[in-house]
């Protein structure tokens, strides 16, 4: 492969011109698709295969058009101290609101009168408007949603306090000013890493364009392929992330190829061939993860995380390709100031002493690291041992409009419906009944409302029956709020009465509703994260194995990379569930964890821990392989890979803490869980422990079975043939000119 690709960079690099137009081409294309694509809808969600999307499809299938998945909002009222909104004015008011909603737009249902629908508090201060839509919350059209925060407002006029609550107002959050801060803070760091505002700026420029092709394709292809917003969101965060970091790389060794002499163009096929065979599989494991992602089967997560590897790969094709491209066209500007002066006749070899006379800041800490592997490998182990502890109490859940912000609607309206009627309004759950197989319908009915009734609940309401008679639904208020465990108890226990029921009338009950399916698919996630986290690690070892050609390398890669994860989820734990530094990280209300993001941390922080592991290990196979020692590999890997590594880190955890700061608190849990994830991992697994244990292995760490190493093909990562091919070519060419020519070409640059 080495071989290959250091052929590719040569070519790239000869036939900039051409190979910097394709891509422009490509991008003015998707571009272009992007602007004359329809505006596509959000992609629909379906969780197959659990009860609550059962229940959903038997609605549909046995009362077609009635939406039974579709949006909801409520809209509540609270009356002025010393009145009530029975009094006539108020009572006015809200029914005139009413027929406001009725016709607001085409994409509602159904809208209740909550005089006629016994929605008024006991007290008579507090009342809500129910509405339901024909399509799911993501399908609303900006127009629907802009009448329904509209509807109140005259009622506020009025001196009500009015607050709108449900799925129907949920929209997904600008991140724009996230990835800004996420961009500005990736080139401070590359500045400070490359001293060249030029080779600071091709990594940022390379991964816009792959980003902009891979968003742009997406975007055209969304309603083609069903896909909604969040899978461009997560496209864009995943590329740019990745795009940065190859282009990094490659730019990286293609420096220090022309600090050893190198004449540009073989620069450029050596930094392809040998840190771009580190990109490829890099590239491949973050693919892996991605793809992985359709083990949970749920077609939104699925989809998106198709999307985000065509993303990846598209910023592994653009590393290999256009940045030799460019940077023949940055000539000298892509060094910085001292390495141009050292390629300055009689100033090169003062410089050089010099800078081998200093140790880097990789280099120091990497014979640190080998007087004291025991001590490093403890602390590390331990330390994150302990953050991970509070991952032992770990629930999860989909966080309600009770973990909003005070300041929103929907918490306010979330707090008066608690006020006003008790928590569980805020999460009524719908149990269907599908009497087709029961003798008597209407008794296997009053049966399943009396076996709720027992299990003690608010209220349930009177079954109602489509035309054919052979479904039922009936209205449950639990006690509780929606995301709390005692409401996740009583949706089992009708469950398991359901059970009863059927075997004894033939009825089969079913539960459903928002509540329902947040439960639904928190269990689904929860089931799907080992079978998950087997595939992604077990793939990943064995292309570890191809890469490093031994064992115990790609096995302590998987164990470290578990225990920064699991150490991530205990800070998640600790600050988002138990609220420890949560004034902090501005966590207003403390709950369940998301039931997504374990799952979805696991997917991305795999993927960058193992691009982190194979550009780090990589260099120190590389230099094992050409002779040295064990433990001065170690001390070669660090003293090249160390600084770029690190600039990664920051640049990725710049790019995801910037959504802390979002006022959703899902996008502040996902951006607080990537970054001190990738801080665990890059900082304390690949910096201390890896090398640690390492240092403790010796060459007992690159050790393959022969039966083992003769099976595998070998893919020559490290680029040794490579190597030996140029080595050959240099001796039969004649040991005197190569090195005077390539000195020559430098000092042209």
């Amino acid at each position: 492969m080495a071989t290959f690709l250091y052929k590719l960079g040569r070519l790239t690099f000869r036939r900039r011109g051409f190979v910097a137009l394709i891509w422009v081409a490509l991008l003015a294309v998707g571009i272009l698709g992007a602007a004359t694509a329809s505006t596509a809808t959000s992609s629909s969600f379906s969780i197959p295969g659990t009860e609550a999307q059962r229940a959903f499809d038997l609605l549909e299938e046995r009362n077609p058009g009635n939406s039974a998945d579709g949006a909801t909002a409520r809209v509540v009222f609270k009356a002025p101290e010393g009145e009530k909104v029975t009094d006539a004015e108020n009572k006015r008011e809200i029914t005139g609101i009413v027929k406001e909603l009725q016709s607001g737009s085409q994409q509602i249902a159904k809208v209740d009168d909550p005089f006629k629908a016994q929605a008024v508090s006991q007290d008579g201060s507090t009342a809500y408007i129910s509405v339901s839509y024909q399509v799911n919350s993501m399908e609303l059209t900006d127009a629907t949603r802009d009448s329904l925060e509209d509807a109140g407002k005259d009622a506020q006029k009025s001196g009500m306090k009015v607050e709108i609550g449900g799925d129907a107002l949920q929209v997904m959050p600008h991140t724009g000013t996230a990835e800004i801060i996420g961009v500005v803070v990736a080139a401070i760091v590359l500045v400070i890493t490359f001293g060249s505002l030029v080779a600071a700026g091709l990594p940022l420029l390379t991964a816009l364009i792959g980003v902009g092709i891979g968003v742009s394709t997406i975007t055209a292809l969304a309603n083609v392929l069903d896909l909604g917003s969040t899978t461009s969101t997560l496209a864009m965060m995943i590329g740019l992330a990745v795009g940065i970091d190859y282009a990094l790389f490659i730019v990286s060794r293609y420096r220090a190829e022309l600090a050893d002499g190198r004449e540009r163009e073989e620069a450029a096929g050596r930094a392809v061939g040998t840190a771009g065979s580190a990109v490829v599989f890099a590239g491949l494991t973050v693919v892996i993860a991605l793809v992985g992602l359709a083990v949970v089967n749920i077609p939104m997560l699925t989809k998106m995380g198709f999307a985000a590897a065509g993303t990846v790969a598209i910023a592994v094709v653009i590393a290999l390709t256009l940045v030799p491209a460019l940077l023949g066209f940055a000539g000298k500007r892509v060094m910085g100031r001292k390495a141009r002066k050292a390629a300055e006749p009689g100033n090169g070899a003062d410089l050089t002493k010099s800078a081998e006379a200093k140790p880097n800041m990789g280099t120091r800490w990497a014979r640190f690291v080998l007087r004291k592997p025991v001590w490093v490998m403890l602390v590390g182990v331990l330390g994150l041992g302990v953050i991970a502890v509070p991952a032992a109490s770990l629930e999860m859940g989909l966080p309600d409009d009770g973990a909003q912000p005070k300041s929103t609607t929907q918490r306010q309206a979330y707090d008066m419906l608690s006020d006003g009627f008790g928590p569980g309004f805020n999460g009524p759950l719908m149990v269907v009944v599908d009497t087709k197989n029961s003798s008597d319908g209407k008794a296997a009915a009053a049966r399943v409302s009396e076996e709720i009734e027992s299990i003690g609940v608010v209220a349930v309401a009177p079954a109602q029956f489509n035309k054919a008679g052979d479904t039922a639904t009936i209205v449950v208020i639990p006690r509780d709020r929606p995301s709390s465990h005692a409401t996740e108890e009583v949706v089992h226990d009708i469950r398991d009465a359901g059970e009863n029921i059927k075997a004894d009338t033939g009825a089969e009950v079913l539960v459903t509703g928002a509540t329902a399916m947040n439960i639904d698919f928190s269990q689904k996630m929860n089931d799907a994260l080992v079978p998950y986290l087997a595939l992604v690690v077990g793939l990943a070892f064995l292309l570890l194995m191809l890469v490093f050609r031994s064992i115990l390398v790609p096995l302590k890669a998987a164990l470290g990379f578990l225990l920064s994860v699991v150490a991530a989820l205990g800070a998640v734990v600790a600050v988002f569930q138990w609220g420890w530094l949560g004034s902090l990280f501005g966590v207003e209300q403390t709950g369940p964890i998301m039931s997504m993001m374990p799952i979805f941390m696991v997917g991305v922080v795999f993927g960058l821990a193992m691009d982190y592991e194979v550009f780090l290990v990589t260099r120190m196979r590389e230099a094992y392989v050409h002779g040295e020692s064990p433990g001065q590999a170690i001390v070669t890997g660090f003293k090249h890979g160390a600084r770029v590594v690190t600039a990664a880190a920051v640049i990725m955890m710049a790019v995801f803490a910037g959504f802390i700061g979002s006022s959703e608190q899902m996008i502040k849990m996902i951006g607080f869980s990537l970054a001190i994830a990738v801080l665990f991992d890059a900082f304390v697994v690949r910096m201390a422990i890896v090398p640690a244990v390492l240092a403790l292995l010796g060459r007992k760490a690159w050790w393959l079975p022969r039966w083992l190493d003769r099976a595998l093909p070998n893919v020559d990562v490290e680029g040794e043939k490579l190597q030996q091919q140029l080595t050959d070519t240099s001796d039969s060419a004649g040991s005197g000119d190569g090195g005077g020519e390539g000195e020559r070409e430098l000092v042209r640059v």
